[in-house]
């Protein structure tokens, strides 16, 4: 009997320790099954307002676009004046630069906006202006980069209004 009894122990610790393998494997499974269902309606859009985090659904309505064939809003212009400033040039002798520009707003409507703010806006470009090298300017490359920073503090200065470009008129450099 004693024989009987040694062998039927490890056949039922066996027994039991796959028994113990599937519930690991379930204890496992659920939470991550879980967290992948939880993951795919969260980024499927379906989670978030179930949860109150999404926009009320009249405000959803509210910022819906029409589907009326409306014409896009045409962008105004806004002349700067003239604006002629020395470069940061080494040795002796000085280099300067004119600028005539007009800067591109994306709404009629804010055209009141950068008028006021046009002092704001040669003093930024003339300040800008003074620290730049007259190599910088040189080139499409350089044309370039001096448009996208014209741009960055046109933006700034004019802030309720959107300025979505800086056409340059004449450039000159001496």
């Amino acid at each position: 009997m004693a024989a009987a009894a040694k062998a039927e122990t490890p056949e039922g610790e066996a027994t039991e320790a796959k028994g113990g393998g599937k519930k690991k494997l379930l204890v496992l499974a659920v939470p991550v099954l879980l967290l992948v269902i939880g993951a795919g309606l969260w980024f499927g859009g379906i989670l978030p307002p179930l949860l109150g985090m999404g926009p009320k659904p009249e405000e959803a309505a509210a910022e819906a676009p029409t589907t009326t064939n409306a014409p896009p809003p045409r962008p105004a212009y806004v002349e700067l004046p003239e604006i002629v400033s020395n470069l940061n040039a080494p040795g002796r002798r000085p280099s300067f630069v004119r600028l005539r520009a007009r800067l591109e707003i994306s709404r009629e409507a804010d055209v009141a906006a950068v008028q006021a703010a046009m002092p704001r806006l040669i003093d930024l470009f003339a300040t800008y202006l003074r620290e730049v090298r007259p190599e910088e300017l040189r080139g499409s490359a350089g044309t370039h980069r001096l448009r996208e920073e014209l741009m960055a503090r046109a933006s700034l200065a004019a802030h309720p209004a959107r300025v979505t470009d800086v056409l340059f008129l004449e450039i000159l450099i001496q």
